[in-house]
């Protein structure tokens, strides 16, 4: 009798099934209300309150405080929402709750009220919960025992990702600038909620692919070795108990707990306390030790007592295995320092595009760029429609009222484009979106994730460590460019009109960068941690991630002080020195990393 995942691959587009492009438009629709939505938070926020589009007048310090932590919380939630689908409600149904708790979330920020804006907010962070990781491991269902065809699935399935950030920016953040911010924030929920009802309206090509958890416990003996590792990837597929020897002498103590709570409460008291203070003047740890405020005191212990829970797991394995767990926490120390720098991206750097930068274009140039963003906006749009319909062949017989709201969605998103390209054509000069910037990104990776995916595969794929090094260092290039571009900016300069051609090969070399990151990861996580530590360690990664995220909120705040006792080229060669720095000690350590990792590549 043929089985369910059998019956899903005899519709497919593209040599894939019909239902990854499903997951692949759910993905664009929520990475294009995302983004969209994120591009205009600093804007708005920075926005004076008299202009002709007026936000909220806050200084840049407040804006990335907030930002800052609503970034932290996007890569905390998942693990809480992974959780759930696997114990409760399976992976389909945990992605529909996430696109309605978002979808609710762009409605409340159209309000532009602070209750609402806060509100919608809380809903984003807890909607990417439940949406961010069982989207994928729909995707790791969906393939399990076909390995040979999953890094094409993810391929295609970052292409959505990418894509959706790309149209995102560029409408919301067009709509947001010259229409009005509800304007932008309205069309993010719009499409958020056209994506989730074509998803839910799909369910009948998925059969059980991603339903509710089976409450047979399955053990290590039923299942292959392809299998277990199909499971163990997933940060939100801890369905599979494999019984490893090693962690049955290695259980998590009561005591583990304790910390694990102790260091997660400190956390995330610091994460509210910040932007509360900053912004609403209301401390959450209104207390002094010694020299140390509050918060710094909660941080300093919770960072303790974190440190001292990981080196005690740690120190109970094995030497292999102890050393491999040693490898994942040097890449976690780099992925730290990455997205410090990184996420300037939405916001100093935005910031930068809106107030350093000459974006009044005029004559032949006005025109040439007019040219290339019609190219860079439609042609993509067309590859996108063309594989649209090759869906639309395959499946709506079966899921006809799915594809008549994603054609929906398709005449919504060509008709925004158009409108767009209309105005830009019909203005005598041209001015470029602070926004449009921030779409550079998405292109650079659509455009260099092939050349990259043949340098991995060839016999000069480099070492994590030397990835690492690559990544930090071409990331710090860019800030150099920034940088050099900004030098002449006087001191204390609140506008300026620097080239579009610096903030442009700042945004290439980062990406060059974060391509270099990108195999990495959680994907070493999972060749490297023993399962019983597994949960644990995808929390470190994202713990990771945020803290990251967190600083680069706290790093960015920072512009209009350094820029006041300097400049701002010194602000961001500040971005460009620390990151290339830490690129040569990953480099450095390549050879020590390896040998950590005991064969494991």
């Amino acid at each position: 009798m043929k089985n369910q995942q059998d019956a899903i691959f005899e519709s497919q587009v593209l040599g894939h099934p019909s239902t990854l492009f499903v997951l692949f438009f759910t993905e664009m629709w929520e990475r294009f209300s995302f983004y969209g939505m994120r591009v205009l938070l600093v804007l708005f926020l920075t926005a004076a309150m008299l202009d002709d589009n007026p936000g909220w007048g806050w200084a840049r310090e407040n804006a990335l405080a907030l930002i800052g932590t609503y970034g932290s919380l996007l890569y905390l939630t998942p693990l809480i929402g992974g959780y759930i689908a696997d114990k409760f409600t399976g992976y389909r149904i945990a992605v529909v709750i996430g696109c309605v708790i978002m979808t609710l979330g762009h409605a409340s920020m159209a309000i532009e009220t602070k209750p609402f804006f806060y509100l919608g907010l809380a809903l984003l962070v807890i909607g990417t919960g439940f949406f961010k990781p069982n989207i994928t491991s729909i995707i790791s269902t969906m393939y399990k025992g076909k390995n040979e065809k999953k890094d094409g699935a993810y391929t295609i399935f970052y292409m959505g990702v990418n894509a959706g950030a790309f149209f995102g920016m560029m409408l919301c953040g067009y709509l947001g600038e010259n229409f009005g911010w509800s304007w932008g924030f309205g069309l993010a929920g719009i499409f958020m909620m056209l994506g989730c009802l074509q998803f839910w309206l799909a369910k009948p090509i998925f059969g059980d692919i991603g339903g509710p958890p089976s409450k047979v416990k399955i053990t290590s003996d039923e299942v292959s070795v392809e299998d277990a590792k199909d499971e163990v990837i997933q940060p939100a597929g801890a369905a599979i108990v494999i019984d490893d020897a090693t962690d049955k002498r290695n259980p998590f103590k009561i005591f583990d707990y304790v910390l694990i709570v102790l260091s997660a409460v400190g956390g995330l008291l610091y994460l509210f306390n910040d932007p509360l203070e900053k912004i609403e003047n209301i401390n959450l740890l209104p207390f002094t030790v010694g020299d140390l405020s509050g918060t710094n005191f909660v941080v300093l212990v919770a960072l303790v007592l974190f440190l001292f829970l990981l080196i005690s797991r740690i120190s109970r394995y094995s030497t292999i295995t102890r050393d491999r767990i040693i490898a994942v926490c040097f890449c976690g120390l780099f992925t730290v320092f990455f997205f410090m720098a990184f996420e300037q991206s939405l916001g100093s750097m935005t910031i930068f595009a809106d107030s350093y930068t000459d974006r009044e274009l005029v004559g032949s140039s006005a025109m040439i760029f007019k040219i290339v963003d019609a190219l860079l906006t439609t042609v993509p749009l067309i590859i996108i429609t063309w594989v649209l319909f090759k869906l639309f062949g395959q499946t709506f017989k079966k899921i006809s009222l799915s594809n008549i709201i994603l054609g929906i969605a398709f005449v919504g998103i060509w008709f925004f484009v158009l409108f767009r390209l209309y105005n830009k054509f019909s203005e005598p000069g041209n001015t470029i979106d602070a926004s449009w910037f921030a779409i550079l990104n998405s292109f650079f990776i659509i455009s260099l994730a092939p050349l990259f995916s043949k340098w991995w595969e060839s016999k000069y794929n480099p070492s994590a460590g030397m990835k690492y090094g690559f990544g930090l260092i071409l990331l710090g290039i860019g800030f150099g460019i920034l940088a050099f571009g900004a030098w002449d900016i006087p001191q204390g300069a609140m506008t300026a009109k620097v080239s579009i051609v610096f903030l442009i090969l700042a945004y290439l070399f980062h990406t060059m960068g974060e391509l270099c990151l990108s195999p990495l990861g959680l994907s070493y996580v999972s060749k490297l941690v023993p399962p019983r530590m597994i949960g644990f360690m995808f929390g470190v990664w994202y713990l990771a991630i945020a803290v990251g995220q967190k600083s680069a909120g706290t790093m960015g705040g920072m512009i209009d002080k350094i820029s006041e006792e300097h400049s701002i080229g010194w602000f961001f060669a500040l971005f460009a020195i620390v990151p290339i720095i830490m690129g040569c000690i990953a480099m450095l350590l390549s050879p020590v990393m390896k040998k950590l990792m005991h064969g494991v590549k």
